[in-house]
């Protein structure tokens, strides 16, 4: 057999069968794809070394190895972040169609719920996640992140309910979303500054995620009349060179501006009550390079 046809070790195929959920889980910890794929390195690395004859799941104990290298990765993201120019926002990804069919997993990828989990601590994080996202037990939750499982249910109590005051007030369905998403780009397009005020709530807030390195506002934007200013601002800077197309982010329809062909910005909104609550403009070229082609995430 060529060594390009060798069947893969017990410790690859493992790795492999569950790298799209271990993916996930990083992400969903750290809002990072580039630091998900570190950890994913880091997770290969230590399973590599494992005895496989001594674990009965592999894919909660890889799934464990992640959770420790992501709660690692997470602290030295919040040092990041500290000296982050403007607004920090989680690395938007294209996904699959198909994604958008789970709508629990579509609902946490989501930009607004990943921004949500960011006001959480990292074990927070964590247990929320894997409790919520991927229904892990407390047992296997209190392995992942070394604390006892009574500590697990409190932590799990704490995170629900922080996130339950902060996440959108109420499911909207892909065809609601859809249709803002449309109403929303026609008014940015045509600049018609009336369409842009009855789409946008009265306290809507736009973030803009520029990193330093692209133009961005450096602080949120609040309140209708400012946020569509701003909008039609962005329109005139762009000028004819830019088009707008939908495309699925994250789980959800989203807009990626190109201007001469290359991708200059993808903003997802968040909807509330049928009226735009949150714009999230992530114009880093660091934070884009996943939006040339989807990334596989699962459950």
């Amino acid at each position: 057999m060529s060594e390009d046809h060798r069947p893969l070790d017990a410790a690859t195929e493992a790795f492999l069968a569950h790298r799209n959920l271990l993916f996930t889980v990083a992400y969903e910890m750290l809002g990072s794809a580039v630091d998900a794929e570190d950890v994913l390195q880091e997770t290969w690395l230590r399973w590599a070394g494992v005895e496989l004859a001594t674990v009965r799941d592999r894919r909660a104990y890889l799934v464990r190895i992640t959770t420790r290298q992501a709660l690692g990765h997470l602290r030295t993201l919040g040092r990041r972040k500290e000296t982050y120019v403007g607004p920090w926002l989680p690395e938007p990804l294209l996904t699959a169609p198909d994604v958008a069919e789970d709508v629990e997993l579509a609902d946490h990828l989501s930009m607004a719920m990943m921004l949500v989990l960011e006001t959480l601590t990292p074990v927070e994080r964590a247990v929320f996640v894997l409790r919520e996202v991927f229904g892990f037990g407390y047992d296997e939750i209190s392995r992942s992140v070394g604390k006892s499982v009574a500590a697990v249910h409190q932590i799990a109590h704490r995170a629900r309910s922080h996130v339950a005051a902060r996440r959108p007030r109420g499911a909207v369905s892909q065809a609601a979303t859809r249709a803002a998403l449309e109403a929303f780009q026609r008014a940015v397009e045509t600049g018609d500054m009336q369409s842009l005020l009855d789409l946008l709530a009265p306290d809507v807030v736009a973030l803009s995620d520029g990193g330093g390195i692209r133009q961005a506002t450096p602080r949120p934007t609040v309140g209708a009349e400012s946020v569509a200013r701003l909008l039609a601002a962005g329109v005139a800077v762009w000028g004819p060179a830019a088009t707008l197309a939908q495309a699925q982010v994250n789980g959800h329809p989203a807009l990626i501006v190109r201007v001469d062909g290359v991708i200059d910005l993808v903003v997802a909104l968040r909807i509330d009550d049928g009226l735009v609550t949150g714009i999230y403009s992530v114009r880093n070229p660091e934070k884009l390079t996943r939006m040339e082609r989807e990334t596989m995430v699962s459950r």
